[in-house]
C-alpha cells in the first residue's frame, strides 16, 4: 500500500495527515465555542452583581454611646456622627450579601461632605423585598446642616464572597 502525497506551494504533505490536523482544529474550535456558551448560561452566583434601590432616606444624630468623641479619619479635627436610615429594595428572590452603598452627601452650602468618595459603606445582608438599613457617617463639625442625601444606591452579590 503506497501513501499518497499532495504537492502544494512547494511543500509535500501527506493527505491523511492534513485531514487529521484539520479535524483536530475543528474539534478545538467546536469545544471552545461550547464551553464559552455554557459558561455564559451558568455564571457563578458571586459574579452576579445585584442592584439594590435605596429610598426614604433620612439622617439623625448618633446616640451618645456610638458617636461620642468622633474625629475625622486621619486627623484630630472634631466631627459629628450621623446615622443615615432608609429602605432597601431587593427585587430578586435571593439574599444579597456585601452590598456596597454609594451616594453623595452635601452640606447646607452644597459642598461635598465626602470629597472624592462615593462609596459610603455597606449592608451585610439585604433579604428579598423591602427592608430597613442604617449607615453611620462622620462629618466635619464645621460643615453646616441640613445635609442633602443624593443619588443613593447599593449593589451586592447573591452568593458568598470571600473576604
Amino acid at each position: 500500500m503506497q501513501k499518497q502525497s499532495i504537492i502544494t506551494g512547494g511543500t509535500v504533505c501527506r493527505s491523511q495527515r492534513v485531514m487529521c490536523m484539520q479535524f483536530r482544529a475543528l474539534i478545538v474550535v467546536v469545544l471552545s465555542a461550547a464551553f464559552w456558551v455554557l459558561a455564559g448560561l451558568y455564571p457563578p452566583d458571586a459574579m452576579a452583581l445585584t442592584q439594590i434601590k435605596l429610598f426614604d432616606l433620612s439622617y439623625h444624630d448618633c446616640p451618645a454611646e456610638i458617636g461620642d468623641g468622633s474625629v475625622m479619619s486621619g486627623t484630630t479635627r472634631a466631627a459629628n456622627c450621623y446615622l443615615v436610615t432608609g429602605k432597601a429594595e431587593n427585587a430578586t428572590n435571593k439574599m444579597v450579601v456585601n452590598a456596597d452603598i454609594f451616594g453623595r452627601i452635601y452640606d447646607a452650602n452644597n459642598d461635598s461632605v465626602m470629597r472624592n468618595r462615593t462609596r459610603l459603606g455597606s449592608i451585610d445582608e439585604v433579604p428579598p423585598g423591602i427592608s430597613d438599613f442604617e449607615l453611620r457617617i462622620t462629618v466635619a463639625a464645621n460643615q453646616p446642616t441640613p445635609l442633602k442625601l443624593e443619588q443613593f444606591k447599593a449593589a451586592g452579590f447573591t452568593g458568598k464572597v470571600r473576604r
